[in-house]
């Protein structure tokens, strides 16, 4: 593995967000000094809060999965998860509802969600539910050591056995085909298969290794940490800062001053901030413009969809929506088209709706209640601009509202009390390239080592981290990320174990 050359005793952390964070923690327990430098007042990034009428509202990802990497970046100092968060395991995952009437519980206990298939589409579907769990399993396994949790320097590096033992399982085929080998119930392979849409393409053209973003939140579990999804960047930032970390916040960088091939000094709105690395957190176009250049690649980047996100705060909720809740619309693989193809605006949308005080009631004011809703939407490379979405996000809105209240949620638009509206106008304007807060889509050319790397050529002590690079889009794969860039400038470690402080291992 190719690592950073030369001292890299203080390293400046350009991002307070998750994979800034992770990585931060594991620099921290390798030796190295860390200064974190946060345009915000506040660590989170995509992961921030918002609060307004008592309301307590996470802005960024509402589903966390895989917790075992949360307590691997806390180990990493010697803090323990477990005393700095409680994460409350969600049953449902999620609910999923159809158009026809029907809804299915997803549980990540085996035995309980065999059952719900079962008695939700027959004794057929749930044989075929218990081989898809173990095909889910083996895929995890495979993939997670030397596809997911590492670092490429070159393709090469994917001649191992494991990526014939992927080729066994099938990962080289499309994901919709190979769910359908399992569970041929056209609602069931939704179910195990929307996830594609994290990955920014659609399950009837995504790779069949990207069923492991399924094991991820049908297998491996689904959690909440009280007090909102802020809560983990809080959490880890308060970490770091006790192991030693020092925090920047509210200071922009805008540039990089270097030396040759080496980054000297971070610079802020406010100071000078002298260095021998530097890992960069920001959407790739703005890391690429403080090191000065992108890299070339024969094609250029595609990025996932977008989306709308209603965060409404109301007087009442609707007990039938789980903590999260899928709503599906009739239409399928022409919303994957509007979506990627077309860049229109689901004509028969699939929703995601999340009601965060289903489990911990202290994020609204007594007696009220949260709920987020995510709308898919084309990012602005193939649908609406900035310009036309001024105008457009309003209609949306009342759009979304409409079918909202013919589904699960009647009388919605009269119960809101706190409302914020999120379009492709905001991720923009947060600096997120093609308006989308998913970045770079997992489309085989951007996958593994041919994903943007994290490291760039032409400086050898900057390493990127978070979403557009590598392993990819979401919470885990954003925490590795953090992880990836650290062992890029300290090389591997061992994982740890989780140990209290003050004690010895």
């Amino acid at each position: 593995m190719i690592t950073v050359k030369g001292p890299v005793d203080h390293v400046v952390v350009v991002g307070a967000g998750l994979a800034g964070l992770a990585a931060t923690l594991h620099l921290l327990g390798a030796g190295r000094r860390v200064t974190v430098v946060e345009r915000d007042s506040g660590p989170g990034g995509r992961a921030g809060l918002l609060e307004s009428g008592g309301y307590r509202i996470d802005t960024g990802p509402t589903v966390l999965t895989m917790p075992d990497l949360v307590e691997e970046a806390f180990a990493a100092v010697g803090d323990r998860l477990a005393d700095r968060l409680e994460l409350i395991p969600l049953d449902p995952a999620y609910r999923a509802r159809f158009a026809d009437g029907t809804q299915l519980d997803v549980h990540t206990d085996g035995a309980a969600m065999e059952a719900a298939v079962e008695q939700f589409a027959g004794a057929r579907q749930a044989v075929g539910y218990r081989r898809l769990r173990r095909w889910l399993e083996r895929l995890y396994r495979v993939q997670m050591r030397r596809f997911i949790d590492a670092n490429f320097d070159s393709p090469l590096q994917l001649a191992h056995p494991d990526l014939a033992r992927l080729a066994a399982l099938g990962g080289f085929g499309r994901l919709d085909a190979r769910i359908g080998h399992f569970v041929s119930d056209e609602r069931l392979r939704r179910v195990f298969s929307f996830q594609a849409l994290y990955a920014g393409v659609p399950p009837a053209r995504a790779l069949a290794a990207y069923a492991v973003i399924a094991y991820m939140d049908t297998i491996a579990g689904v959690y909440f940490p009280k007090g909102g999804m802020h809560a983990l960047p809080r959490a880890l930032a308060d970490s770091a800062a006790e192991a030693g970390a020092a925090f920047r916040y509210g200071q922009t960088v805008t540039r990089l001053e270097r030396s040759g091939d080496r980054v000297t000094a971070v610079v802020t709105d406010q100071e000078r901030i002298p260095c021998d690395a530097v890992v960069l957190t920001p959407d790739l176009p703005i890391a690429y413009r403080l090191l000065g250049r992108a890299p070339h690649r024969p094609l250029p980047l595609r990025h996932s969809p977008s989306a709308v996100i209603l965060h409404a705060g109301t007087d009442r909720t609707w007990p039938d929506l789980a903590h999260h809740t899928i709503s599906f619309g009739a239409a399928w693989k022409s919303t994957f088209r509007e979506l990627t193809r077309a860049g229109e605006l689901m004509s028969d949308p699939s929703l995601l709706i999340t009601r965060p005080t289903a489990t911990d009631p202290t994020l609204a004011p007594p007696g009220k209640h949260l709920h987020y809703v995510l709308a898919p939407c084309p990012n602005t490379e193939v649908g609406p601009g900035v310009r036309e979405w001024r105008e457009l996000g309003p209609r949306y809105r009342d759009e979304l509202l409409a079918e909202l209240e013919r589904r699960e949620m009647p009388g919605l638009g009269a119960a809101i009390e706190e409302e914020g509206l999120v379009t492709p106008v905001d991720w923009t304007a947060q600096g997120h390239a093609a308006g989308t807060p998913f970045s770079v889509a997992h489309t085989f050319p951007q996958t593994g080592p041919f994903r943007p790397r994290n490291l760039v050529r032409g400086t050898v002590n900057a390493v990127l981290a978070g979403c557009g690079t590598t392993p990819g889009v979401g919470v885990p794969t954003v925490l590795i990320s953090g992880k990836l860039a650290a062992e890029r400038i300290t090389g591997p470690r061992p994982v740890p174990r989780p140990v209290r402080r003050g004690t010895t291992a």
